[in-house]
């Protein structure tokens, strides 16, 4: 049985309000002030469900809350805006983007005592002066959870955002447009948007050439799971049913093999009915596991009727798979597995 992990309770939770941001006008004269704010880009303000969070200035000492996530803190790397953050909990060990694992493990991390959820409590996260929290979900700003309120760090200056679909914590209707909505709302607050645009259009090309060599050809039935992680009561209780994931491989010319055993992200399912589904192909996600390819080797052998074991198919992926910055990497690592002959 895979290792459960404390963690694995916010990754459920993790991953339903689209964020808006739009910048505020001013038409003030003579105010030298206002004038440089303007060419600045600033002010800025974004509706974060259903707060108003008002930027006058890039961030500098920017928190990224666990959420057992790596798209905050992946995005604002992307960004190139490594250097404002001051305090970074989140990590997978491991990426698909070349150097990106090292670069946040070489981030700082405060140097706080985390709270059994592995994230920064209230009077830790006051302690680091923080002028940007950033959470995956609500989750990260609920008193009820230790954690320090939106009210709580606005009073000690600080502005708070919560990641697309996380406002109430159902992450079932994620799509890739919600790791672009990131990018947009980021690139807004730190007044670098024309990145964050080059590297959506970047995505979006990527993204569509892969579709294009894969359309029309039959979409095989794919097992999307975290390597090591239970979070249920079944064998199999960390298995994606739906949410960014489900886009991921439409676009790769796949389909959930899964998709209607659950009404949530997650399915909690038993080995039999794992063992009675035909599964075309694995996709093994690694969260902080050295080794995922490992584990879908095992599920291989486990389950040797598959088509997927008789075809040895399978990807093992890490931060690409999720909420981020990199989602066209997953896109084209899985439609290569299912669509050799079209690469």
């Amino acid at each position: 049985m895979p290792k459960k992990r404390p963690v694995a309770i916010a990754l459920a939770g993790a991953l339903c309000l689209v964020t808006a941001a739009c910048a505020d006008s001013t038409d003030e004269t003579g105010d030298k002030a206002s004038a440089a704010a303007a060419t600045s880009g600033y002010p800025v303000t974004l509706d974060n469900c259903g707060v108003s969070e008002k930027f006058t200035k890039a961030p500098s000492r920017v928190v990224t809350m666990n959420g057992a996530s790596v798209a905050e803190v992946s995005t604002l790397l992307a960004l190139g805006l490594g250097d404002s953050i001051a305090a970074n909990q989140q990590t997978y060990g491991m990426s698909e983007v070349a150097g990106r694992a090292d670069a946040i493990k070489a981030l700082p991390n405060g140097d706080v005592k985390l709270n059994d959820a592995y994230d920064i409590p209230r009077e830790a996260m006051i302690g680091l002066r923080p002028d940007l929290v950033l959470s995956t979900t609500s989750y990260g700003f609920d008193e009820k959870n230790g954690f320090a309120t939106r009210e709580q760090l606005k009073d000690v200056g600080a502005n708070t955002y919560v990641s697309p679909q996380g406002c109430d914590q159902d992450t079932s209707k994620m799509t890739i447009a919600d790791s672009y909505r990131l990018l947009r709302d980021l690139g807004k607050i730190f007044n670098v948007s024309d990145k964050a645009e080059q590297l959506i259009a970047d995505s979006e090309k990527n993204i569509a050439a892969v579709s294009g060599k894969v359309e029309g050809e039959k979409k095989p039935k794919v097992m999307v799971l975290f390597s090591n992680m239970t979070m249920g009561g079944n064998d199999f209780s960390s298995v994606v049913a739906k949410g960014i994931y489900n886009d991921i491989l439409t676009k790769a010319g796949g389909s959930n093999a899964f998709e209607s055993a659950s009404k949530t992200s997650f399915a909690d399912l038993s080995k039999e009915k794992v063992a009675a589904t035909d599964v075309d192909a694995l996709v093994v996600i690694g969260y902080n596991d050295p080794d995922p390819a490992a584990y879908a080797k095992k599920l291989l052998k486990e389950f040797p009727q598959w088509p997927a074991a008789k075809n040895n198919t399978y990807v093992a992926l890490s931060d690409s798979m999720y909420l981020g910055p990199s989602n066209d990497l997953a896109v084209e690592k899985i439609a290569k597995a299912l669509h050799p002959d079209k690469f």
